[in-house]
């Protein structure tokens, strides 16, 4: 490689896990049939309603997370609708507006630690249908939320009812964006699991291509609400796998034997290290992420030290002197990587 810095700047920059890797090559050669029609496809789906506790979820493998966010709201709203979410929210800053594109607007309330507030989402929706114009305008149709949120903050059970509570008052879906949600689950400050998830939202998707697979995520479903003709519409959108195997098998591998929990584990524990190394020498939070994410303020002069010898996120300029940078840890982050960047700030 050209660079012997130590990398930190995301969580999918590395291929897959040993134990996806091996089982590839254990059915290289083997023929199966498409488009997640597949053996692979079913048992995964059938291992991820287990682990759901959910019998009647609907499951389907799309490639990637801007995919499954565009395919998701797009199919489930009228074409009047537009989606509630954060200004942090993927959705509205790092999809190149592809919600947008699929011709639904983005309704953005304020962030509070990247999360949305229940009393603020019930006065945006009350907002809408008291006002007279109201058939003029977009319509409230679905709530987006992620979990971790884009700073690296959690959901508590109790603040994912509440939310839950505005969507079913005013009858409209909440979903869930599951990218890192195996890093969320495995955080000491959880106490949100997948079987409350699956009950509390309407739909949500389990990232694989940030916990360990090569690429894809697996939508789901949780009250026989899958939009009519699901697949047809994965595919108008360019979005549906000849080989469909390939993500089929990857979730297969990672709801065998708590790997995706071992995986998110492993994370959690060198963000911790790594978070408590740069604390010690003195840097400062800009969000105290409980997740794999950490986000560090830095002197100008600090940054120039990091630069020398880190790959990182330049997440936010704060003023001349200081920078939010974000430093993320994955599956496959290493302990002596860890240890060595903070011997050397």
């Amino acid at each position: 490689m050209a660079t012997e810095k130590l990398y930190f700047k995301n969580d999918y920059s590395e291929g897959a896990c040993e134990q996806i890797l091996r089982r590839f090559m254990e059915i290289n050669y083997q023929q199966n049939t498409g488009y997640g029609t597949d053996e692979y496809c079913k048992s995964a789906e059938e291992k991820i309603r287990l682990a759901c506790n959910c019998k009647d979820a609907q499951v389907k493998f799309i490639c990637g997370g801007t995919q499954t966010n565009q395919l998701v709201i797009s199919t489930m709203l009228q074409p009047f609708e537009g989606v509630i979410g954060t200004t942090t929210a993927h959705v509205a800053a790092h999809e190149a507006g592809a919600i947008e594109y699929s011709g639904h607007k983005v309704l953005t309330l304020p962030h509070h630690d990247g999360k949305i507030d229940p009393v603020e989402l019930v006065d945006l929706i009350e907002t809408f249908w008291n006002d007279d114009s109201h058939e003029h305008m977009v319509y409230p149709g679905m709530v987006y939320v992620s979990h971790p949120t884009e700073l690296g903050t959690l959901y508590s059970k109790a603040e994912l009812q509440a939310v839950a509570n505005v969507c079913k008052n005013y009858n409209i879906p909440l979903y869930l964006d599951g990218a890192r949600l195996g890093y969320g689950l495995m955080s000491e400050e959880s106490d949100l699991t997948l079987e409350d998830i699956a009950e509390l939202c309407d739909v949500f998707y389990i990232g694989g291509t940030k916990v360990g697979c090569l690429c894809g995520e697996a939508v789901v479903f949780t009250r026989n609400n899958m939009p009519k003709c699901f697949v047809a519409q994965i595919k108008q959108h360019g979005a549906l796998m000849a080989k469909g195997w390939v993500t089929g098998l990857q979730f297969d591998t990672l709801f065998t034997d708590g790997l995706y929990y071992e995986l998110g584990r492993h994370a959690i524990e060198m963000a911790n290290l790594l978070k408590q190394g740069f604390v010690e020498k003195g840097y400062k939070l800009s969000v105290d992420s409980p997740t794999n994410q950490q986000f560090i303020v830095v002197d100008n002069e600090q940054h120039k030290k990091l630069s020398e010898i880190a790959v990182f996120e330049n997440w936010e300029r704060l003023d001349k002197e200081h920078t939010v940078v974000r430093f993320v840890t994955s599956w496959a982050t290493k302990k002596e990587t860890v240890e060595k960047l903070i011997s050397l700030i």
